[in-house]
C-alpha cells in the first residue's frame, strides 16, 4: 500500500492550499480516509476524516469551518482543502487510510500512512 501526499508549501496567513493524497495498492473505496498533522514540537493530531463513501466527515474543532475534506474513489485520491489559514496550522500534514470503511481520530484505527507534506504559514 501507498499514500503519497502533495501540494505543501508555504503560504501567507489567511491564504488557501489544497492537499491530495493518491492512494495505490488497497480497495481504495472501502476505507476511510484522513488526514493528520504534526507541527514541530508536538504530538501529532488529526484534522478531518471522510467515510468510504464521502458522504459522512468529522473534523477537528481547530479547523472546522476552514477545511474541507474529500474523496474521489474513482481516481483513489482524498484532498484536503484549506482556507483562512494561520501560522498555528503550520505542520507536516499525513494522510491515512483506516482499517474500516468509518474511523475516529485515534491513531489505532489506521493502518497505512503517507510520507506527509509540508505546510507552512507565515505571519
Amino acid at each position: 500500500v501507498q499514500l503519497q501526499a502533495f501540494g505543501g508549501g508555504l503560504v501567507q496567513a489567511g491564504g488557501s492550499l489544497r492537499l491530495s493524497c493518491a492512494a495505490s495498492g488497497l480497495t481504495f473505496s472501502r476505507n476511510a480516509m484522513a488526514w493528520f498533522r504534526q507541527a514541530p514540537g508536538k504530538e501529532r493530531e488529526p484534522v478531518a476524516v471522510v467515510a468510504w463513501s464521502g458522504d459522512m466527515t468529522a473534523y477537528a474543532d481547530s479547523v472546522k469551518g476552514r477545511f474541507t475534506i474529500s474523496r474521489d474513489n474513482r481516481k483513489n485520491t482524498v484532498d484536503l482543502q484549506m482556507n483562512s489559514l494561520n501560522p498555528e496550522d503550520t505542520a507536516v500534514y499525513y494522510c491515512a487510510a483506516a482499517t474500516s470503511g468509518w474511523a475516529s481520530f485515534g491513531d489505532r484505527e489506521y493502518a497505512y500512512w503517507g510520507q506527509g507534506t509540508q505546510v507552512t504559514v507565515s505571519s
